[in-house]
């Protein structure tokens, strides 16, 4: 009897997994963007109080606009606050020019205080 509910238990533990890793993904593209700001409010926000800003964005979908401080293959950076993380590699425009793009907010990083945006693409 023992051994049949071991069998039960592991094959619904198995079942639950599958599911888990398997659910559709989000679609960031498809998405409205909850909340729009340049980089530089957005920073500020982290600024006075970070542990409330990071609750209250974390896992959103934004628009951030600013200048490109920095830009490689899969990621570019706004006025040096920004980190904006690519799935395919965009044609990124030059550094200092305006952009506006969208992404999903995964975290605030305390030490470099950077804001990290990944699924990020470029609205213009």
């Amino acid at each position: 009897m023992k051994k049949i509910i071991v069998v039960i238990v592991l094959v619904v533990i198995g079942i639950a997994s599958y599911f888990y890793v398997s659910k559709n993904h989000r679609n960031i593209a498809k998405e409205e963007a909850t909340y729009q700001f340049t980089a530089d409010e957005l920073a500020s926000q982290f600024a006075i109080n970070p542990d409330q800003a990071e609750s209250k964005y974390l896992n959103q979908v934004i628009k951030v606009s600013g200048t490109i401080s920095e830009a490689n293959e899969l990621e570019l950076v706004l006025d040096h606050t920004v980190v904006c993380l690519f799935q395919n590699t965009p044609n990124l425009p030059s550094k200092n020019k305006i952009l506006t793009l969208k992404g999903r907010f995964i975290g605030y990083d305390n030490l470099l205080e950077q804001l990290k945006l990944d699924q990020c693409i470029i609205i213009n």
